[in-house]
């Protein structure tokens, strides 16, 4: 918009720029902007927002005029990852470099105690000031990190952000009624959840923001749109209305008892399955005792192992029934598990059909208020708070790859490396003398 520009530049003495160029995800051959990465470049060229130099800034006149009045935004704003530099006297003496530990200080902030559990100075005195040990084995940096109270306090401190806005806004979702815009709704939610996570350690909102817009596109939008069409509906053309409410949702709140039941019969089948499966492993190959009972297909039948049993309990000379002996003990244990599994399979589908039918059952009996729990609570809300917790998993997922990697990275010096290679090469000689041959 050009009209008024030089009021505008000359009444901030610059030019604001942006560079939101690596905001988006790919989409084929395409990139694409999400929702977050829309709503942060609006709000940074709203509130002319330049905390964050990488991204946007208020570049001075004099400074475009240095450069030519060139508009190139590489000239003002450095948007490219620092380089992950090696350091040669970390690899010559050991040690993880104090600058590396430092280059993560945004979670020290929130962490400072975890850093002090993690690092202890080297025991070289004059390089503790540059240098650094790990405190614990790299299998248990992630425990430490987990298991220490300001990672919990942390945890708990944005854990009780998404409570308080969900709180607030449960009322919101139960009270959507016949005729309300979806559109309003979503933009209420998600600006409220936007600002709930503004000042949030470590998290970024619009991370949190685009949760929730996703889900919305994938599943809460329609949902949204058949309640304020139709209403909150558990039974829609005389059938359950698995759209809005998924079986799952019904099971696990109502027939938690009768899925366990289930599960556990499944699981007593799939046992006589593998039994099945190892005894054909080892007894079906060429020459194997379960080889010729066998379909023309190379399928072990309960028609085809009795089958194979009738022909070899038909024998009549002495030398080939007791040669037959072993072979008809395998098909016998065989045709045991098969019949096993049938009844387990019965067992199981039995199971599985009754509770189906207390499913559907129950969906005629959901009462107004049963249907917004199921709906709102177990399903949008916990949805939203897996999601949120994804947040806290990335985090802490982050701090530790990293830390592992600077750790493995410098775990063996330069002068280890090589009496390693001594002693390995000295074992190569050794075995080539003791094979007859001399390697100079």
């Amino acid at each position: 918009d050009k009209e008024g520009a030089a009021g505008r530049t000359m009444e901030g003495g610059g030019i604001f720029m942006v560079d939101a160029s690596k905001g988006f995800i790919k989409d084929g051959n395409k990139n694409r902007l999400r929702a977050q990465d829309m709503h942060r470049i609006v709000d940074t060229f709203t509130r002319q927002d330049g905390s964050d130099p990488k991204y946007a800034r208020l570049v001075p006149l004099s400074e475009i005029a240095a450069n030519d009045y060139n508009l190139n935004l590489p000239r003002y704003i450095d948007s490219t990852e620092p380089e992950d530099l090696q350091d040669i006297e970390a690899h010559l003496k050991g040690g993880i470099p104090l600058a590396d530990i430092d280059g993560l200080q945004r979670y020290w902030d929130v962490l400072p105690a975890v850093r002090q559990a993690l690092f202890a100075p080297v025991a070289d005195a004059q390089r503790s000031s540059a240098y650094c040990q790990l405190t614990v084995e790299p299998s248990q940096i992630k425990p430490t990190i987990f298991g220490h109270s300001e990672f919990t306090t942390f945890n708990q401190t944005v854990t009780e952000r998404f409570a308080t806005w969900k709180a607030a806004h449960t009322p919101l979702l139960t009270g959507i009624q016949l005729g309300d815009r979806p559109k309003a709704l979503i933009e209420n939610l998600s600006e409220s959840l936007l600002q709930a996570f503004d000042a949030a350690p470590l998290i970024d909102a619009y991370d949190v923001y685009q949760h929730l817009m996703d889900y919305w596109a994938d599943t809460m939008q329609d949902d949204v749109w058949m309640i304020a069409t139709d209403g909150w509906q558990a039974v829609q053309d005389g059938k359950p209305n698995v759209d809005l409410i998924p079986t799952a949702l019904v099971v696990a709140r109502y027939f938690a008892v009768e899925q366990q039941a289930v599960e556990a019969l499944e699981a007593e089948r799939d046992a006589i399955t593998r039994q099945m499966e190892e005894q054909e492993e080892e007894h079906g190959g060429e020459g194997g005792l379960l080889e010729e009972g066998k379909t023309d297909k190379g399928k072990l039948t309960a028609k085809s192992v009795k089958d194979r049993l009738k022909v070899l309990q038909a024998l009549t000379v002495k030398t080939e029934m007791a040669d037959a002996q072993d072979e008809i003990k395998a098909l016998k244990a065989y045709a045991a598990l098969l019949e096993q599994e049938a009844t387990a399979s019965k067992k199981t589908k039995d199971a599985q059909k009754a509770l189906d039918a207390k499913v559907a059952a129950l969906y005629a009996r959901l009462t107004v208020a049963d249907i917004q729990t199921l709906v709102v609570q177990d399903k949008w809300l916990a949805t939203l708070t897996a999601s949120v917790q994804s947040e806290l998993d990335r985090v802490s997922q982050a701090l530790t790859g990293r830390i592992r990697q600077l750790a493995e990275r410098y775990a063996t010096p330069l002068p280890a490396l090589g009496d390693e290679v001594e002693v390995l090469a000295g074992r190569v000689d050794e075995h080539l003398k003791a094979m007859g041959f001399i390697w100079k």
